[in-house]
């Protein structure tokens, strides 16, 4: 069974109820969830003015394959309101749900990276996911030697 990591998180309306929400649903489109982060308050990324986003991360098992899991992720975005054809890019949104690893796979398709290609950027991804697999490496890079090159200010546990 290949574990694969998703990075939840939002900053419009309930988020921690719009998080819940999401593993809740992702559980009865077939997943396992393996373990989750805590939440983090984060500064929101990108040139966007927005409020802060929650995020988390999820370990979960019981996809049968990459573009199974990631039609499953943007349809639960889509469940939770989210209109990725109406939203400004980087933009405030009431869930997203990236698809970080898939096992060791590596994929690049026009709509499906992986790993996902600014995961080693995202210290607000990188926070969470040490936390439910603190040994785990990406592309070959301890994915700790990454985060210790990023600023974590405003990184905050909820």
């Amino acid at each position: 069974m290949t574990r694969a990591y998703l990075c939840l998180g939002g900053n419009v309306g309930n988020v921690a109820d719009a998080l819940g929400e999401a593993r809740r649903r992702l559980e009865a489109g077939g997943l396992a969830i393996a373990a989750q982060s805590p939440l983090y308050r984060t500064p929101p990324w990108g040139s966007v003015p927005q409020p802060p986003y929650l995020n988390q991360v999820i370990a979960v098992d019981g996809a049968p394959s990459a573009r199974a899991l990631l039609t499953l992720a943007l349809d639960v975005e889509r469940q939770l309101g989210r209109d990725r054809s109406r939203e400004e890019r980087f933009g405030p949104r009431t869930m997203d749900i990236d698809l970080l690893t898939f096992g060791e796979e590596v994929v690049q398709e026009p709509d499906l990276e992986l790993p996902h290609p600014r995961l080693m950027e995202r210290a607000f991804a990188l926070v969470p996911l040490l936390d439910i697999a603190p040994d785990i490496v990406i592309g070959g890079v301890p994915a700790r030697a990454a985060l210790a090159r990023l600023d974590r200010s405003g990184i905050e546990p909820v």
